[in-house]
């Protein structure tokens, strides 16, 4: 989602800045978009600077099984210029802005301090046949290695299908879905060994 919105965003000649925490990430994106991007290490500073003077701000965190953490507070969201955008991506976790809330396609927007919130849960919803088509594309080869070894045998194989594995046997086999839920986990392998 971030590389996709920081190529659009250079093709339309915007001066794009990307926070991130891994410095692999970083690399990679001003490897593949060269001098035209600016990459930064995501500090608590580095946020608080890039979003006072940002006319768009896209939050696209993902902790996988966990809430997304609240990067930016509404004290940060108070103190950008009026009409500034926020995208907040990671709505379907429970949103990186402090002032979000989920919104729909049919009533998308909000305002917060004169900035403009959007929202939308289910984004690629917007696009159901081009997302859907995108979706098959990425998973088919996963069904088709489940279908032909069976899911113990794949799931042993494949790390990442091993890592997507999130309750076998009754037990929660990911850290942060048992931790967000309350539950005891237990690795993937000791449930899948039972």
């Amino acid at each position: 989602m971030g590389t996709h919105a920081t190529h659009i965003a250079l093709g339309m000649g915007a001066d794009v800045w990307v926070i991130d925490r891994n410095i692999d990430v970083l690399r990679s994106n001003w490897r593949q978009f060269g001098r035209t991007l600016n990459t930064v290490f995501s500090t608590r500073d580095a946020i608080e600077r890039h979003v006072r003077s940002a006319d768009l701000v896209i939050g696209g965190v993902l902790i996988p099984g966990a809430s997304a953490p609240k990067l930016v507070s509404a004290e940060l969201i108070s103190q950008m210029r009026p009409g500034s955008v926020v995208v907040d991506v990671a709505i379907d976790q429970g949103g990186c802005f402090e002032t979000s809330h989920a919104t729909t396609h049919d009533d998308p927007v909000y305002t917060v301090d004169g900035v403009i919130h959007y929202c939308v849960a289910n984004m690629p919803g917007g696009v159901p046949r081009t997302s859907a088509q995108a979706l098959n594309n990425a998973t088919l080869p996963y069904i088709l290695e489940l279908a032909d070894k069976g899911w113990k045998n794949a799931l042993s194989e494949n790390p990442h299908l091993l890592a997507g594995l999130n309750v076998c046997h009754g037990k929660v086999t990911h850290a942060a879905v048992a931790k967000s839920l309350g539950a005891d986990f237990v690795e993937a392998q000791t449930a899948l060994a039972a």
